[in-house]
C-alpha cells in the first residue's frame, strides 16, 4: 500500500475524479498556473486545461457565486478558498444561497458544490489565516462538513463530497498537508457521516477531529504509560456527525473527553457533550471534559500561538480528571 502525504492525497483525489466526470471543474485563486496556495491542484492545469482548472479574481464572494451558478447547471465545482478565514467574505454566498436553494426550489436544481477550505493554526500566520471556523458551518442546515485527518481519509472523504449532490464544506488543516499515510490503490469514497475508532481502549474515549485527531492519538500514548487505555474516535464528519458511533464508545469506557482546535463557546465539543448527555447520561462515570482553544485571537508569536492551541498533555490532564486522579 503506498504511503503517501495529506496533499498528496487530496491531489490524488482530484485527478481521479475530474477523469471520471467531466462536470468536475476546479476553481479559485492561484489554482491553476501556480497549483494553489498549498500545492494541492499541481498539475491539474496541464492535465484538464483552463476550461476546467480557473484561476478567479481575488474575490471569495465571487468564487462561490459562481460555484454555486456551475452547479446550478449541471457542474460540479470544487472551489478553494486561500484559508478558512476568507470564507467570512463569501458567508452570504454560503449560508444564504448555496445552503438555502435547493430547499427554497424544492428540489427542482441540486448544488453539488465542495468548498475546499484550509485552516487552523500552528505556523504564525496570525489572526486573520489561522482560526478554526467549523462551527460556523456546523451551525446551517443544508452544508455538509467534512475534517479528514489522515491521507487516506482525505482522498476517500474528498472523492465521496464531489460525488455527493449537496454542497460540503470540506476543511483541511494547514498542519496535515505534510502528514504522510498509506493510502490504498483504487481508493473509493467513504462513507459520509461514519466516524472511525483508531484506537480501542476500555477507560476513557477521546472524541477529535481534524488536526486534533493526532494530539488525541498523542495523548493516548501517554496514557497507556500511566495504565489508562484510551479510545480514540476520529469524527471524520462534523455535520452530520455520528452519534452512534460515539455514544458506544461512552457505554464502552463511561468517560468521555471531546478535543477541538476551535474556541469552546458554542464549539464542537458543546454540541458533543449536550448529545452525550442526552443520549448516554446513564452510562457516564464522570461529567464530560472539553478540551479546546482558547477563547481568543490566535497570536502572531509563537510562544503564544502554540499556548492557544490543545497539547497532548491538556487532553492527558482533562482524561485523569475523569478518572479522578
Amino acid at each position: 500500500m503506498p504511503t503517501i502525504s495529506y496533499r498528496e492525497a487530496l491531489n490524488q483525489a482530484l485527478f481521479e475524479e475530474m477523469h471520471r466526470d467531466e462536470g468536475v471543474i476546479v476553481l479559485g485563486e492561484d489554482v491553476a498556473e501556480y497549483g494553489g496556495s498549498f500545492k494541492v491542484t499541481r498539475g491539474l492545469l496541464d492535465e484538464f486545461g483552463e476550461d476546467r482548472v480557473i484561476d478567479t479574481p481575488i474575490s471569495e464572494a465571487a468564487i462561490v457565486g459562481m460555484a454555486t451558478g456551475a452547479a446550478m447547471c449541471g457542474l460540479r465545482p470544487v472551489p478553494e478558498l486561500m484559508t478558512v478565514n476568507f470564507a467570512y467574505l463569501a458567508l452570504d454566498q454560503i449560508c444564504n444561497h448555496l445552503a438555502l436553494m435547493r430547499y427554497m426550489f424544492g428540489g427542482q436544481v441540486t448544488l453539488p458544490v465542495t468548498i475546499r477550505m484550509p485552516g487552523g493554526g500552528g505556523h504564525q500566520l496570525a489572526s486573520q489565516h489561522s482560526h478554526s471556523l467549523e462551527v460556523f458551518f456546523v451551525h446551517t442546515p443544508g452544508l455538509i462538513v467534512l475534517y479528514p485527518s489522515s491521507p487516506a481519509d482525505a482522498k476517500a472523504l474528498l472523492k465521496a463530497a464531489i460525488r455527493d449532490d449537496n454542497p460540503v464544506i470540506f476543511l483541511e488543516h494547514e498542519g496535515l498537508y505534510n502528514a504522510e499515510g498509506e493510502v490504498p490503490e483504487g481508493t473509493e469514497p467513504a462513507e459520509i457521516g461514519r466516524a472511525g475508532i483508531l484506537r480501542q481502549g476500555k477507560d476513557v474515549t477521546l472524541v477529535a477531529y481534524g488536526g486534533m485527531t493526532n494530539v488525541a492519538l498523542e495523548a493516548a500514548d501517554t496514557l497507556a504509560e500511566e495504565g489508562c487505555e484510551a479510545e480514540v474516535v476520529d469524527l471524520r464528519t462534523l455535520r452530520p456527525w455520528d452519534k452512534e458511533t460515539v455514544v458506544e464508545s461512552v457505554a464502552r469506557t463511561h468517560r468521555v473527553v471531546t478535543v477541538e482546535e476551535c474556541p469552546p463557546v458554542c464549539g464542537i465539543g458543546a454540541e458533543l457533550s449536550a448529545n452525550i448527555y442526552e443520549l448516554a447520561f446513564d452510562e457516564l462515570d464522570a461529567p464530560v471534559e472539553r478540551v479546546s482553544g482558547a477563547d481568543c485571537h490566535l497570536p502572531y508569536a509563537k510562544e503564544l500561538e502554540q499556548a492557544c492551541i490543545p497539547h497532548a498533555p491538556d487532553v492527558v490532564e482533562a482524561a485523569l480528571r475523569t478518572l479522578g486522579v
